[in-house]
């Protein structure tokens, strides 16, 4: 209920300012813009656009999650290779997606790899580090104890290293997939064949705001669907694998 009061709230506030600013190339009003958002619902274009963004973003995430968590669990545990890949993985996030634009274009052209890869490395470094630093911030007397009472390698990996990294890999990906959505739709709309970003691309081309509007909300809601959806994969997953423990 306290939901729905404040998307009413915030519809209302959206009326007023539209109505103060009276400008719909700057700000459309509400019914302008869910009037847009219909007709996307009619159009099969707009669920082929959803679609190739969403296994785009899926494929991004679990690339990311597949390589990020071991090289960062790797640099956790040996300060050696911690200190070997860390200027290489701050490089690589500090470059700017345009210039991972520019290669990308030279290397693929226009298509799907392009905002794949652009997410891909733009993301990467998060996973990484996140990951290093929930593994370099066990408790090492915890670790020593075990060692004292021999407990196997195995099992302080899995209780003790994993134990502490687990919250650290669900806060990762907690990031990631609100992060996802912007990387994937902005690389599609600057690099992209299909997807939500290449059909704000065509609205902004016929100067249609409503429409660009509407696609925004579609994307709002598709970053905050699979935001819960994985909150409660991964609670479900992190209760199995304590009780396994």
């Amino acid at each position: 209920m306290k939901i729905l009061f404040g998307i009413l709230i915030f519809l209302i506030l959206w009326q007023i300012f539209s109505v103060i600013l009276n400008v719909p190339l700057i700000l459309p009003s509400p019914y302008l813009t869910f009037e847009s958002l219909y007709h996307l619902a009619l159009q099969r274009e707009t669920y082929q656009a959803i679609f190739s963004t969403v296994w785009k973003s899926l494929l991004v995430l679990l690339i990311v999650i597949a390589i990020g968590t071991p090289v960062g669990f790797l640099m956790g545990i040996n300060e050696s290779v911690y200190q070997i890949f860390r200027p290489a993985i701050t490089v690589v996030q500090a470059v700017p997606v345009i210039s991972w634009l520019a290669l990308v274009i030279f290397v693929w052209g226009i298509g799907w790899k392009g905002p794949v890869v652009i997410s891909f490395l733009s993301l990467l470094p998060i996973s990484i580090f996140t990951t290093a630093t929930g593994v370099r911030s066990t408790d090492r007397n915890l670790i020593e104890m075990a060692k004292v009472y021999k407990v196997s390698q195995i099992r302080i990996i899995r209780t003790i290293y994993l134990g502490s990294l687990v919250p650290f890999i669900f806060s990762t990906v907690e990031v990631i997939i609100g992060d996802v959505w912007k990387v994937i739709i902005v690389s599609e709309y600057l690099c992209g064949s299909d997807g939500i970003g290449v059909l704000i691309s065509w609205a902004r081309q016929y100067v249609d705001v409503p429409r660009i509007y509407a696609l925004t909300i579609i994307a709002v809601a598709l970053g905050i669907t699979s935001e819960r959806f994985v909150k409660f994969f991964f609670r479900k997953a992190l209760k199995k694998w304590q009780i396994q423990s």
